[in-house]
């Protein structure tokens, strides 16, 4: 029975109007939804991109453990990088010069950059370079000094784009504008400087690479992290700017095919409402170089302790975990609530008390390190930065389409002695692939960062380029990462 404002001339008229409106509401009426091409790249949960659906299950933030102290840890420094190079560790971090009388742009002058090393990125070295006169001795590992502004900031990475000269082995991006509001302030000189190093240690200053912009308040006064990305095929620079008219710190990104002209910078943004963000740390994950992980410090005005000489700045700080992927203007945060807290330790109360190492690296088969200023080394899984946890009842995640390469899917997981995890193959319309059921597959359960799940129907040559879904469920297991590979 037809509504009656709806004669028989105008029905044709309604139904292609209802069917236009369900295009608009429904998108995959209109198309298929593209699956997500995952190739043999591992994936981690640091963002929610390849998850269609959870039922019962929570995505977790991990903690990370404090390891025991080093006898010989890094000196408790600010602008602190490692860099695992090799078979060798290697990390800068800024200290000074108590004889230093020279010019200078901050109540830090005499800045200097040092340079130590490890073979298992838990005990350290302090080579004496004998490079400069610092503290009126030569017998000291500083590498650069005497370099005001540059080296306020200094954070050097190791260029891994193919073919790059061995003289520019290492590079990094430094600069410092001065103090106060800088707005207007359009003339060179006042942005980041290159520099490259064919060793980490002999360092050439290049040209002036991102400018100041004169609609900044203020910019550049904290790490600067710069790296050549493999899925971009560019290089990338994260660095501090301020928002909400200027009063809020938080971070933009350019780009650069060449270490030398730079795109114009785009506001990224993370920041909740009044949030104070920076020494983002943003870098790509080392097993997954597609996924780019930050460890920004939070910085929250008017709480926590201040040295008598620093009342005016008042500040508690703790670190954070967020995500990018390559190509993104935008970071992922998951989870708004601290990462690494300033704990027991009232120290860890005081004015920017808590900011994290650029990088995190590996420092065993099982265990990534991050570290931080105070010199202690915290510890997580490998992979291990956020996972889908189930409780003691069953849970699944559907993923979205996908396509892979490879003959076997591997996981990263950990179940309780009565936990398991199993995997479903799906058609993209969620039909159980032949062979590939959840009743096909092993019950799997224990502790490993390296299993192969197995089913009836064999491997997966024969559905390899295909769209898929993946049905995970878990009971009493936390799932880390996973991928597919050939054997």
């Amino acid at each position: 029975m037809l509504p009656p404002y709806l004669s028989m001339n105008r029905l044709p008229l309604y139904l292609i109007r209802c069917c236009l409106l369900a295009l608009v509401l429904v998108p995959g009426l209109a198309r298929a939804e593209a699956p997500i091409a995952l190739g043999s790249r591992l994936e981690l949960f640091t963002d929610r991109l390849l998850i269609e659906r959870l039922e019962r299950l929570e995505l977790r933030l991990q903690t990370p453990v404090k390891a025991p102290r080093a006898r010989s840890p890094l000196p408790e420094r600010h602008m602190v990088t490692v860099i695992k190079d090799g078979d060798r560790f290697r990390a800068w971090y800024r200290g000074k010069d108590p004889a230093y009388t020279g010019p200078t742009h901050t109540g830090n002058a005499g800045e200097t950059v040092h340079y130590a090393e490890s073979r298992d990125g838990i005990e350290w070295e302090f080579p004496l370079l004998r490079l400069h006169e610092v503290g009126g001795t030569l017998d000291n590992n500083v590498i650069l000094a005497r370099l005001p502004p540059f080296l306020t900031n200094f954070m050097p990475f190791l260029d891994v784009r193919p073919g790059v000269p061995s003289d520019e082995r290492y590079k990094a991006l430094a600069g410092y504008p001065g103090t106060g509001d800088k707005r207007g302030l359009d003339k060179p000189g006042h942005g980041l400087f290159a520099f490259v190093s064919p060793d980490g240690i002999r360092w050439t200053k290049r040209e002036e690479a991102i400018r100041y912009r004169p609609q900044w308040r203020h910019a550049f006064d904290s790490p600067n992290v710069a790296f050549w990305s493999e899925a971009e095929q560019r290089y990338v620079c994260y660095f501090r700017t301020w928002i909400e008219n200027g009063r809020v710190r938080s971070v933009s990104r350019a780009t650069s095919p060449d270490f030398v002209t730079w795109s114009d910078p785009v506001e990224m943004n993370p920041n909740l409402p009044g949030e104070h963000l920076y020494t983002t740390q943003t870098h790509p994950y080392f097993r997954a170089p597609h996924l780019y992980l930050a460890t920004p410090t939070r910085f929250v005005p008017g709480r926590g302790n201040s040295p008598e000489y620093d009342r005016k700045d008042v500040n508690a700080t703790d670190i954070l975990l967020m995500s990018s992927r390559a190509g993104s203007t935008t970071y992922d945060r998951l989870f708004t609530e601290a990462l690494i807290r300033p704990g027991l330790d009232p120290a860890r109360w005081g004015n920017r008390a808590n900011y994290a190492a650029l990088n995190l690296v590996p420092t065993g088969p099982d265990e990534v390190s991050l570290y931080h200023r105070s010199g202690d080394r915290y510890v997580f899984r490998l992979d291990g930065f956020v996972a889908v946890h189930a409780g003691s009842a069953d849970g699944q995640m559907l993923t979205k389409p996908i396509t892979f390469t490879g003959r076997e899917l591997v996981l990263n997981f950990s179940t309780g002695a009565a936990g398991a995890i199993r995997v479903e193959l799906q058609s993209p319309a969620g039909e159980p692939l032949r062979g590939f059921s959840l009743q096909d597959c092993s019950l799997e359960y224990g502790d490993s960062t390296e299993r192969v799940m197995r089913w009836k129907g064999g491997d997966l040559s024969a559905i390899a380029g295909q769209p898929v879904r993946l049905r995970f469920v878990l009971t009493e297991c936390d799932l880390y990462s996973f991928r597919f590979r050939a054997p």
